[in-house]
Formats: structure tokens, sequence, C-alpha cells
């Protein structure tokens, strides 16, 4: 069976879902207005003069019949007994957010691919097709693209602040993620068992092998230090884009603490938010690796589980981790959420006067930029997600925790073109016309089978294992700047 077949069916339904029925039933929608969030309304002008105990002034038709015009700003004390209003986010009031669309349709996209992936993992071990190609690696890397391009937008959108510093920040993190990554690609695998000196090898061989068979004269197709520069050069873009999302559920993350009384939730927050620094461990070797493998004992070191079994149990503790943090994606929107309180809370403190706008924008800026918020938090959990999808797929891992010696070969060549076709007749006009018509198919395939060789499982499970550690290592160095910041530099 070739592509058409069972993938595309389900890629065209999915995309007739996308198209009819996602638009009306949207997970995103209903993240935001499942009842469980609310925001807080700013207070009109009339409530602010009412509490000020002044009297509502002159039309401004009768100041200007009066000779005058009155362009003084309402201004009200900063201790004036403001208590906010709270109300359920409706659907409607998601039409004045801020990037809504985006969140929309990165979230529904990402449940539309993940459930096009679940369904052709399924078809995989059921029919176990050989030759095909798996086309929810398609979906995985447009939802990484989406994301991207988000992180993107959300970035250019801080560097077009004049002021407050973002601009400068972000331009320090990406240097900083890039000398992070350039000490990181020369750390041995002894260390860090990311396979890319496996992969990268097998790749150059591979591409070289492939180069001679075509008639062409080469060395390599790249040098070992221009790959790793061009992945220092990818992980510091990477880096960058994850700074304020980081900066972000630090604070999130402390006021979600505040917000719950209960000791399991807070500890799910605690885990939540070291689960990055987990993930980051399960690829330090002499950590978590070797002492998981190979404990050391009394009398000696006893193998408790293969590499391949280590390698699927990492991948499931990715996915757990990644559903933690959805879970309790609603306890740090509300936390955010809260901090429209929390604003006139500390201005309640403060001595002066503050205008009416003034006050009103300091409320309402918290709720419309609530689908921003959403955005940070979501789009590094959606690209740690597919990422890993994308490792178990094209590194040839497998979700079974004790794998089948003789699993089907994603890329493997097909068996015809391997060991030659079937001798053929004695050839008339009408067979050789259809006989070079099969020999140009048959090189074609070759070529498609040789290209196959050269972007082994090797290269690919050495590259989406790099990536997947280092958003999980940009993450958490984010987040710990953000909860040094906000917890002591703020304080203090």
């Amino acid at each position: 069976m070739g592509v058409i077949g069972v993938q595309l069916v389900v890629t065209m339904v999915m995309a007739s879902v996308i198209q009819k029925i996602i638009p009306h039933y949207s997970f995103a929608r209903w993240l935001l207005c499942s009842g469980s969030l609310q925001w807080y309304q700013h207070p009109t002008e009339d409530e602010l003069r009412s509490l000020a105990g002044k009297q509502k002034g002159q039309k401004k038709k009768d100041r200007k019949n009066n000779g005058h015009i009155e362009n003084k700003p309402l201004t009200v004390p900063k201790d004036i007994d403001l208590q906010l209003e709270t109300k359920y986010i409706a659907e409607v009031d998601t039409l004045a957010l801020h990037y809504f669309p985006e969140f929309q349709w990165l979230v529904d996209f990402t449940v539309a691919a993940t459930v096009v992936y679940l369904i052709t993992e399924l078809y995989y071990s059921v029919a176990q097709p050989s030759g095909e190609m798996n086309i929810s690696v398609v979906w995985c890397l447009l939802v990484i693209a989406f994301v991207l391009k988000t992180l993107f937008s959300l970035t250019a959108h801080y560097f077009k602040l004049e002021e407050g510093g973002e601009r400068s920040l972000c331009i320090t993190f990406a240097f900083f993620f890039f000398v992070k990554a350039m000490a990181i690609l020369i750390v041995t695998e002894n260390y860090l068992e990311f396979g890319l000196e496996t992969g990268f090898a097998n790749f150059s061989d591979s591409a070289l092998q492939f180069l001679e068979h075509q008639g062409l004269d080469s060395q390599g197709p790249i040098s070992k230090l221009t790959f790793k520069l061009i992945l220092a050069l990818l992980c510091s873009l990477i880096g960058a884009f994850l700074t304020f999302p980081g900066l972000r559920l630090a604070q999130m993350h402390l006021d979600a603490l505040n917000l719950t009384t209960a000791k399991f939730t807070q500890t799910l927050l605690h885990i939540n938010f070291l689960s990055p620094l987990i993930m980051v461990l399960l690829w330090v070797k002499p950590i978590t690796k070797d002492y998981l493998m190979n404990p050391t004992l009394e009398k000696g070191s006893v193998p408790l589980m293969t590499e391949d079994t280590y390698d699927t149990l990492r991948l499931w503790a990715i996915l757990l981790m990644c559903m933690l943090r959805l879970a309790l994606m609603r306890h740090h929107l509300q936390a955010y959420l809260n901090l429209a309180q929390k604003g006139v809370d500390q201005m309640k403190r403060e001595a002066g006067r503050i205008s009416t706008v003034d006050l009103q924008k300091m409320v309402a800026r918290v709720f419309y930029y609530l689908c921003v918020i959403a955005l940070q938090y979501v789009a590094p959990l959606v690209m740690l997600l597919h990422t890993t999808l994308l490792l178990k797929t094209l590194g040839g891992h497998s979700w079974w925790v004790y794998p089948e010696e003789d699993l089907p070969c994603l890329y493997g060549v097909h068996s015809d073109f391997v060991n030659g076709a079937a001798p053929a007749a004695a050839p008339t006009p009408a067979t050789l016309v259809e006989s070079g018509a099969r020999a140009s198919v048959a090189q074609l395939s070759v070529a498609l089978g040789g290209l196959r060789t050269v972007f082994s499982p090797l290269l690919f499970r050495g590259l989406f294992s790099f990536f997947t550690w280092w958003i999980a290592a940009c993450l958490f160095s984010t987040s710990l700047f953000g909860l040094f910041y906000h917890q002591y530099l703020m304080a203090a």
C-alpha cells in the first residue's frame, strides 16, 4: 500500500473536521470558557466617582456654552475602597482578547495532529505496513512550525516596545544560550547520551556512499564543526523564544502556590515546575541511566532493564509530565488573572492620586492579554510534546516497555528493489515501454531508498533527543531565573 491509503483517508477526514467541526467545538475555547476561570472587570467612571465622593461634572456641551472647556482628567485617591467585580469568562468575552485567533488555531490544530498521530500509531501496530511513509510525521512538523511562528510573533512584539528592557533581555539570553549550546555540544557521550556523534557519523558515511553511487565526487556533505555551529544557532534562537515564557511561568508558579491551600495541589505545582529539570536529568548518563540500568548492590551491579526499555520509559515520563502541565494550566491562568486584584491592593498601599483612565487600563490590561500568557504557557508544552513524538517515530523507538526484536523499519527499502525483480520474458514492443516505465520507477525508488539510508533513524534519534533535551533545559533555565527575580530581586 502506498501513501494513498488509510493514512490519506485519516488526513482528509481530519482536515474536514478542522474546517467544519472544530470552529463550533473548539478545545481552546473550552479551556478558557468552561466556567473555571474568573476575570476582574474594570470599574466604570461613575463607580469611581461614587467611591471618591465626587459629583458628576457638567457635560462637555454645557462647558462649551459656559465659555470654557475642561481637559483635566478625573483623578481618585489611590487608597480608595475599591472592590473589583469578578465574572466567568464567556465566549463573547474572548472576542476582545489579543492573540485569541492564534491561540485557538494552535491548540485546535495540535489536538487534531495528536489525534492523527494516535490513529496512525494504532494503524502501524495493527497492520504493520512496510515501505509506507508515516504521514503523522508531517502533522507533527507542521505543529512545530506553527509553534515557532507563534513564538516568533510574541518575541517580535517585545522587540517593538521602546521601554522596559525586554529587547535587551531577549538579546542577552540569546547570547547566553548560544554559549551554553556550544559548551553542551563539546560534552562527550559518556555524560550526555544524545547520540549526536553516532548519528552524524552515520549520516556522513551514508551521504558519502550515496554521492559516490550517483557518480559525484565529494568529501562529505558537511563538516562536524559546521554541523554543531548550525545546531548552536538554532539553540540560541529557541532559547530566545523561550525566555519570556519561562519568566512568566515562574511568576504564575509563585502566584498559584499562594492561591491554593491544598497540599496535594501544591505538590503537583512543585513537580510541574521541576519537570523540565527531570527531563534534563533523563539524558545525563552518570546520574540516571547508569543507576537505573545497572544499580550497584552489595553483590555487584544487576542489570534491571535494557537500553530500549530505558528509552521507552523516558518517552513515557516526558508524556506524563506534559499531561501534568496541561492539567495545571487553569491554576496558572487563574493566578495570572488575579494580578488585577493584586495590582489594586498594591495601589491602595501607596499615597497620591491616579487618573480613572490609568486605573481602568491597569485592571483591563490583565484580561486582554490572557491569550498571550496562555500561548506562552502552551507553546513550549506543544513543542516539547511533538518533538518527543518525532523522537519516537523517526528515532525508531517503541511505546512498549519490552519491545520486540523484529519491529517494522520505517526506512527499510522494499525487498523488490533490494533483491531484484523476477526475470522478465522476451521483450516485445508493448512490453518494452512498460519495462522502461518500470525501470524508471525502480531507479527512482532506489534513489529514494538511498536517501532513506542517508537520513537514518540514528541521525533523527540524535537530533530530536538533543532538541527535546534543549527545550526542557531552556524552560528550566529561564523559569529558574524568573523565580530568582520575582522571589528576591522584586522583593528587594
